[in-house]
């Protein structure tokens, strides 16, 4: 059965692009360097969510032809949720389509992402480089998505799209895991957001970090078989910062304020406006070479 998306989204995503005023890209006339993707998904969610910054400026004004890229998105979207499931056409098709209507509140949520970048990276020189070129950025993008679709039970087709997210920036968020407003990993290779983990507002992540599980449970009577689907990834609070190289295991609770430095291994609950950090460095001692 063709998909034809008959939503709002459309109507609504040509009013937000309309409302954005700078730092937010507002110039019409530049067109950026080309960049192919392996899977259409990627760059029609860009083009729908930032368009200025995607060479596709035609539908910042143009209902119609937003209309026509959501339904190619939802193809694309109602193909990977099809091939996971024996549910009937009728209800797959209302799963795309409460996808699609939640790409507004997704791109509401990604600017404040591109506003925690931009004030938390001293480098960032603007919010355009933000959205085309930070990896963080382009797996929480993806990951908001995902996510949506991991709530909707189309785990297998979310998870697809968060792999696809990993290869492109190294950065493994897991699409069960909540993540917060205001979130911003820096740098970003080798991070890993485990599936029942939660961030709040204003997090900030560096390179190498594990939101990971402690320990494994093993389904009762089978001691091959790991047990699914019970709390083991950590719960971050509202405004943390975790140093590159720390690992945050279990299920613990880090609250709210809290400063992380690097390579700390955190296996206990954190509370509260709190600080922690490995105390003792190992000695460096040096040599002349020759």
């Amino acid at each position: 059965m063709a998909y034809d998306y008959t939503g709002d989204a459309h109507r609504e995503l040509v009013e937000a692009h309309r409302a954005d005023e700078s730092p937010f890209p507002t110039d019409v006339s530049r067109e950026y360097p080309r960049r192919d993707f392996l899977r259409d998904e990627p760059l029609l969610l860009k083009q729908l969510l930032f368009p200025r910054c995607w060479n596709a400026t035609e539908l910042l004004d143009d209902p119609a032809e937003t209309r026509r890229r959501l339904t190619e998105l939802g193809t694309c979207i109602q193909k990977g949720v099809t091939a996971y499931s024996d549910r009937d056409a009728a209800d797959l098709t209302g799963v795309v389509d409460g996808t699609l209507d939640r790409l507004p509140a997704i791109r509401t949520a990604l600017k404040k992402d591109v506003e925690a970048a931009y004030k938390g990276d001293p480098a960032a020189k603007s919010y355009c480089e933000i959205i085309r070129s930070y990896p963080g950025f382009q797996a929480i993008l993806t990951h908001r998505v995902a996510h949506v679709l991991y709530e909707a039970d189309h785990f297998a087709y979310a998870r697809e799209l968060a792999e696809y997210a990993k290869g492109e920036t190294g950065i493994d968020i897991h699409p069960g895991a909540q993540i917060g407003d205001y979130f911003f990993i820096d740098h970003g290779t080798g991070v890993v957001i485990g599936e029942t983990a939660t961030v709040g507002d204003w997090a900030r992540i560096y390179q190498n970090v594990t939101l990971g599980a402690l320990h494994f449970e093993e389904e009762e009577g089978d001691e091959h078989m790991l047990a699914k689907d019970y709390k083991r990834h950590p719960d971050i609070g509202d405004h943390v910062v975790i140093g590159a190289g720390s690992n945050v295991l279990g299920p613990v609770a880090i609250g709210d304020h809290v400063s992380i430095g690097a390579n700390s291994w955190v296996t206990d609950d954190v509370p509260d406006n709190t600080s922690v950090f490995i105390s003792d460095h190992p000695d460096q001692e040096r040599k002349p070479n020759g």
